[in-house]
């Protein structure tokens, strides 16, 4: 499987990229502690708009083609062509045959998921109970290991917004995966905050490398001190 599939793939996945650029100052994570094998389950919280569009960065990062359940699907049908599929709220048949085509595509060509398991986006910072879906995939696809993904934005000491993404330790769990994963969830949401407070305003911190360049603040893209001559400014 291929994370873009053909000249539409590469077309959505550079629209993502650009978007990110745009929007962000940087995206800055913290890689998995030790390599992760297909298939996979990131589980993340979902507190942001972009945060499918971050997923889309780690996965390819991570070299893991994933799936994604997207609730608006019906709005931009050309998510298929970088793994998205329907996962409309009013739809039950839909999002059943969503799961069945999911299962079946880590089964057969290891694909790994993207899921949002608490089932909207909201405001947070707190983590909702996860839904049964996660549950659900994990007892049809044993093999897939659950990784949570914890995802924070900061805004105020730059221009755009700045986005962190942590990969936690995969759960271990013999039975239902949800509490158990809730728990690693919130657990590696509160050592991303750590992580964030130690960092400066430069954007260094430890552990934390870039998974997406973004733009810089106006003052630092019209520094005259950089372009030839800009010496002449401060005489």
């Amino acid at each position: 499987m291929n994370q873009e599939r053909g000249i539409l793939g590469r077309a959505v996945g550079n629209m993502v990229r650009r978007a990110v650029r745009q929007r962000f100052r940087h995206v800055l994570w913290i890689p998995p502690r030790q390599p992760l094998a297909a298939p996979c389950i990131f589980v993340a919280n979902h507190n942001g708009w972009h945060d499918g569009y971050l997923m889309y960065h780690l996965v390819k990062a991570l070299g893991l083609p994933s799936l994604d359940w997207i609730e608006e699907f019906g709005a931009f049908p050309a998510f298929a062509a970088i793994g998205g599929l329907p996962f409309p709220n009013d739809d039950a048949s839909a999002r059943a045959k969503t799961i069945r085509s999911t299962i079946r595509l880590m089964n057969s060509q290891q694909a790994s998921l993207v899921l949002f398991a608490e089932g909207r986006l909201h405001s947070g910072p707190g983590i909702l109970p996860l839904g049964k879906s996660l549950a659900t995939v994990a007892k049809h696809v044993p093999q897939a290991t659950v990784v949570p993904v914890a995802i924070r934005y900061r805004m105020g000491i730059h221009e755009r917004p700045e986005a962190f993404v942590m990969v936690g330790v995969p759960v271990q769990s013999e039975g239902d995966p949800r509490d158990p994963t809730r728990e690693a969830l919130c657990a590696t949401l509160s050592e991303l905050d750590r992580h964030i407070a130690r960092q400066d305003v430069s954007g260094n911190g430890e552990g934390f490398q870039v998974l997406a360049d973004g733009t810089k603040d106006v003052n630092e893209r019209w520094d005259v001190r950089r372009a030839p001559g800009g010496s002449q400014w401060r005489k």
